[in-house]
């Protein structure tokens, strides 16, 4: 079987504060794609990129809440990234691979999209895909192994019902929780940043 190829670009064409050992920073989606406009993208095959410091590889990392903000979804995780297994996360999404690539528009925003899209797709049996999800900027984190070769594309999804949300069997555990006590789970380090990002516990 031939092996998964993902975005990524060289940690070295990044903005330095991007990576940074704990970073959580707001920005527009226009001034996220600015920054990475004259920035290489490169399809490399998953198993030759997941210890390789020298690439950061792009995730959409997509937080899901109730439309009044008092409820956010949470699972645990199990799935292809064992060295997660176990923490709590608040972020839904994965990589990017060459197939998400749009036969009309090659750019990165739209490669980005259709990647978001198709991975929503696939944990969810059901997804009300109105409104879409909205771009709020990136986390990263230095301090563990996965960390240091991922940077996460941070979005928010509001859903108005949430039983329209139908998650698929990957989601482990699948839950809605109170948002003002995210802070009493163990979560990965990735939605320990998001949640301060959002003030989600606040």
């Amino acid at each position: 079987m031939k092996m998964e190829s993902v975005l990524c670009v060289l940690r070295s064409d990044l903005p330095n504060e991007w990576l940074q050992e704990i970073t959580g920073i707001k920005l527009g989606e226009k001034e996220f794609y600015r920054a990475l406009s004259n920035v290489a993208i490169h399809w490399v095959p998953r198993d030759k990129i997941e210890d390789n410091r020298k690439y950061k590889q792009l995730i959409p990392y997509i937080i899901i809440q109730t439309a009044d903000g008092l409820q956010t979804a949470c699972y645990r995780r199990k799935g292809g990234e064992k060295r997660l297994h176990g923490l709590w996360s608040l972020g839904v999404g994965g990589h990017i691979n060459i197939n998400d690539i749009p036969k009309k528009d090659m750019t990165l925003s739209a490669v980005v999209t259709n990647g978001m899209q198709r991975e929503l797709a696939e944990e969810f049996a059901e997804m009300p895909w109105s409104p879409q999800p909205v771009f709020h900027g990136i986390v990263n984190e230095e301090r563990t192994k996965v960390g240091h070769v991922h940077l996460g594309l941070v979005y928010m999804l509001s859903v108005q019902n949430k039983a329209l949300l139908k998650p698929g069997m990957e989601l482990d555990s699948f839950s809605w929780i109170d948002t003002k006590k995210i802070s009493e789970i163990k979560m990965e380090l990735w939605s320990q940043i998001a949640a301060d990002f959002f003030k989600l516990d606040r």
